[in-house]
């Protein structure tokens, strides 16, 4: 028999507490527990199949011929490039990002653009009819062959879809459905999970490809349950910063391609234009003869990125120095400061530290540390570094430089761009020559090759390159 019972939710992480507490043991998050109605069956109550059906599995052998599944393209190079080349039929995608920053505008650029070869719909439910249709008009889509509805009920949703032959759905977003089963509130941990469990099953049983768009919470991850980016097949976070025009569409996950792929916009008044050469638009406003200045050598999913990142050091006004860094890891930061303290002899303790990456791209891997490196020493010195080259590597506890992966990639990019040096690490033992596309290499085995003449020279101020 049906029993009801009520528990509490986090709305963070989706951890089930059996009381209300004032803080999640799961994510630790405060305040986010919900008191939602559950109904649970019992597998040993009277009547039921504790044991299942009992049908016998089938196995296959591991080696078998499996043809690559035909993508749909959109013609919108950057996004086409994110999604994996395509999208490939009954995928789910999933689409977060920071409110206003423009997950509406380019789903709508990109259901208009697959509209020229397939049915498309968009769902809205946070959006009037007429609001969705005024975006369109200024973007200059109001002529597309996309179909148009607003509705949260996701029962009416699945039976429409269910009798209808589209290609493209949009739900936007999934945090405004409801099931009409469920008690709890639309954006609730069980209705998020179970409006997007049924919509998941109807794409993969029609083939329509679905997007899902869902809410961020302040820490900047998806809002509600960790296991809806376990459902779907593809998982992009659409960045940027409010300041500046361009938003960079990145993979986190994908089943049909790579992850920590990106795709470059610009925000304009006609919206999202793609962004080709993200290097040197990242690149257009640099002045090299400026201290604190360097330019990395970055790998973005397949793609080379080559960004300027900034650094200025002052003496400290307060007893604490401050640490202010935009686009990087504050805590890899602290590592790096640490390193070039306890190994080289700068001392940066007493000292504010503020580290930006240019353009409102934010870097994740360790190769940075390197110019993080560089871009410290040169504006404790005032000492402008090589404007004509560019530097990556990871620095080890001991002050040792570790080799990046794709380091060809890096160079060739660098020298497409007209660079004529780079600062690297010693190759792997057992690797090949580095091919250096005409690029001059300076090896740099620790972090000491980086400094001046010597450690006294590194603590006043020099007006050399180094």
């Amino acid at each position: 028999m049906a029993k009801k019972n009520t528990h509490y939710v986090c709305q963070q992480c989706g951890t089930v507490h059996p009381k209300w507490g004032g803080q999640c043991t799961g994510c630790n998050a405060w305040n986010s527990l919900v008191e939602e109605a559950s109904e649970t069956v019992s597998p040993f109550a009277k009547g039921t199949k504790a044991s299942g059906s009992k049908q016998k599995l089938d196995f296959v052998p591991l080696k078998g011929q499996q043809e690559q599944p035909p993508r749909r393209q959109s013609k919108m190079g950057e996004f086409d490039r994110v999604c994996g080349g395509g999208l490939v039929a009954g995928c789910a995608i999933l689409i977060g990002g920071d409110p206003g920053i423009g997950k509406s505008t380019l789903l709508l650029q990109a259901v208009a653009a697959l509209s020229l070869n397939a049915r498309c719909a968009y769902i809205s439910g946070e959006e009037a009819i007429d609001q969705v249709r005024l975006r369109a008009l200024r973007l200059g889509l109001a002529d597309s062959a996309v179909d148009l509805t607003s509705a949260t009920n996701v029962n009416d949703i699945l039976a429409t879809l269910k009798n209808s032959t589209y290609d493209i759905v949009v739900i936007d977003s999934i945090q405004t459905m409801y099931l009409e089963q469920l008690d709890g509130a639309p954006g609730t941990v069980s209705q998020v999970r179970a409006c997007s469990a049924e919509l998941i099953r109807l794409a993969k049983e029609k083939g329509f490809c679905l997007f899902l768009v869902g809410h961020v919470t302040k820490d900047g991850q998806i809002a509600g349950p960790r296991v809806l980016e376990h459902m779907v097949d593809t998982v992009l976070y659409f960045e940027g910063e409010r300041g500046h025009a361009f938003r960079i569409l990145r993979a986190v996950k994908n089943r049909f391609g790579a992850t920590d792929e990106i795709g470059v916009f610009e925000m304009t008044d006609r919206g999202l234009s793609e962004v080709t050469n993200p290097s040197a638009l990242f690149l257009a406003d640099r002045n090299g003869q400026v201290s604190g200045s360097v330019v990395f050598a970055g790998i973005e999913g397949t793609r080379p990125v080559l960004v300027e990142i900034q650094a200025l050091v002052t003496p400290t006004s307060y007893g604490t120095p401050r640490r202010a860094v935009i686009g990087w890891d504050t805590n890899r930061l602290a590592m790096v400061i640490a390193v070039l303290e306890a190994r080289c002899g700068i001392a940066l303790g007493g000292r504010d530290v503020y580290l930006n990456v240019a353009g409102g791209l934010r870097i994740t891997e360790p190769a940075a540390d390197l110019a993080v490196a560089a871009a410290l020493i040169s504006a404790l010195n005032n000492a402008p570094f090589t404007s004509d080259a560019v530097i990556f590597g990871e620095i080890a506890l001991s002050g040792e430089i570790r080799p990046a992966a794709q380091t060809e990639l890096r160079l060739k990019e660098a020298a497409k761009l007209g660079f004529a040096s780079a600062y690297t690490a010693p190759r792997r033992q057992g690797n090949k020559k580095i091919s250096a596309d005409g690029l001059t290499l300076h090896v740099i085995n620790t972090l000491r090759d980086l400094l001046p003449d010597s450690v006294e020279q590194t603590k006043s101020i020099s007006k050399r390159n180094f």
